[in-house]
């Protein structure tokens, strides 16, 4: 009106400078933006893939000698002493 501006500027109530008004958001912004993230998601998977193994390997493999030791220390108090005399 007076001020000469064509477009209309919107006053935030935080603010006292005006925000211009923000570009409408396309399906290409959204699938550029999910893509730049699944592609950080896949590099860090990737980096953290190799570890990973490799703890898991170890867990099954104490798991597996955890097991066995208990159960070769269960049988020998199980085990039953027999003597046998002659008369």
């Amino acid at each position: 009106m007076g001020r000469g501006h064509e477009e209309e500027e919107i006053m935030s109530p935080r603010s006292k400078t005006p925000e211009r008004p923000r570009p409408r958001i396309t399906r290409d912004d959204i699938e550029a933006k999910l893509g730049e993230l699944r592609g950080e998601v896949d590099d860090r998977t990737e980096a953290a893939k190799v570890p990973a193994i490799a703890v898991a390997v170890g867990v099954v493999v104490l798991t597996v000698v955890a097991a066995y030791w208990f159960g070769k220390r269960k049988g020998k108090k199980r085990q039953m002493v027999l003597e046998i005399r002659r008369i």
